[in-house]
């Protein structure tokens, strides 16, 4: 199966849920996030690696749906807490309704994640739960980086990797791993399908840092220039501040203390200064990196070359994606 069959039969099974029941204040949202589209790219994997072990991917639908539930509740708050007007090109939640039911809505959004859980027999549900509580504790972890990473002046590229690994790698690493454990996968292979998704999700951020600059605003379904607007200390401007010269350096240091009500400016700016440094042909060259790694770890999976192949093809797809 290719990529579009995953995505087309998840959507059919998301759209078979009735999310709106009352209070609808609260419901309303959940079903308004759930159908604002998006890639499905974490729930498509959860169903891709529980085919590749089992060539079944039906069982996975429960899992790869909390995957999804799971990853819109993080977009809601994470909208919040950036201020952003768009998601996939449509009012975020809090702009439609407003703050306080986004963040409620997004509360029970991650109480009905784990309750798809309960769809598993006793020992692949404690598995599941085990994961998926390990891997949203860490994703709090990330974001909590994030927003500390605003104030300071002395974040490091290691560092920000490292904020990206736990903000969205370990989502996508996840959402493989539950697809192995609903197919009783082994636990080597569980573990390697876990690595390529924590350095094929290394790779997805970095390719959403350059979209955020240089993306088409018409396909990127968010505000292009999103992190230079909120002094996002992205890979573009920390490794511009390790290449520019002291005059570039001193004018992204300027910009990125910033808060402006009109940004075009600023945003041609810092784009200019990151296009002067080949900046984009450098996270070019890391999102190939951590794309390679990940194929990497794939030699080891026991497993057929064509559905390692169908893997890889996904990697290189996410890694030329222009959404």
């Amino acid at each position: 199966m290719d990529i579009t069959n995953y995505q087309k039969d998840f959507i059919t099974y998301l759209e078979s849920k009735k999310w709106i029941k009352e209070p609808k204040n609260l419901y309303e949202p959940i079903d308004y996030i759930l159908k604002l589209g998006g890639k499905r790219m974490r729930p498509i994997l959860t169903l891709m690696s529980s085919d590749i072990f089992t060539g079944e991917y039906e069982k996975a639908m429960p899992a790869a749906l909390a995957v999804e539930v799971f990853h819109n509740f993080t977009l809601i708050h994470d909208d919040i807490m950036d201020d952003a007007p768009l998601r996939r090109g449509q009012d975020t939640v809090h702009e439609k309704w407003n703050t306080n039911t986004g963040i409620l809505s997004g509360d029970a959004m991650l109480i009905l994640a784990y309750q798809y859980f309960e769809n598993y027999e006793p020992i692949i549900f404690r598995k599941l739960a085990k994961l998926f509580s390990k891997t949203a504790l860490e994703v709090c972890d990330g974001q909590q980086l994030d927003v500390d990473f605003e104030t300071r002046s002395d974040v490091t590229i290691d560092e920000y990797v490292n904020m990206i690994r736990l903000k969205t790698s370990v989502l996508v690493a996840a959402a493989l791993k539950m697809g192995a454990l609903v197919a009783n996968a082994d636990e080597e292979n569980a573990n390697l399908i876990y690595d390529f998704g924590l350095n094929l999700g290394l790779a997805f951020q970095l390719q959403d840092d350059y979209l955020d600059a240089f993306g088409n605003p018409d396909t990127f379904g968010k505000q292009v220039g999103g992190d230079i607007i909120e002094n996002k200390k992205t890979f573009l401007y920390l490794k511009s501040l390790e290449v520019a010269n002291q005059e570039d350096q001193n004018k992204l240091h300027f910009y990125y203390n910033q808060k402006l009500d009109d940004n075009s400016i600023k945003i041609a700016e810092v784009t200019r200064i990151f296009k002067s440094n080949e900046i984009p042909l450098l996270i070019k060259e890391e999102i190939k990196n951590y794309t390679d790694k990940a194929f990497q770890t794939l030699s080891s999976l026991n497993v057929s070359e064509k559905k390692k192949q169908r893997l890889k093809e996904f990697g290189l797809w996410l890694m030329n994606r222009s959404v």
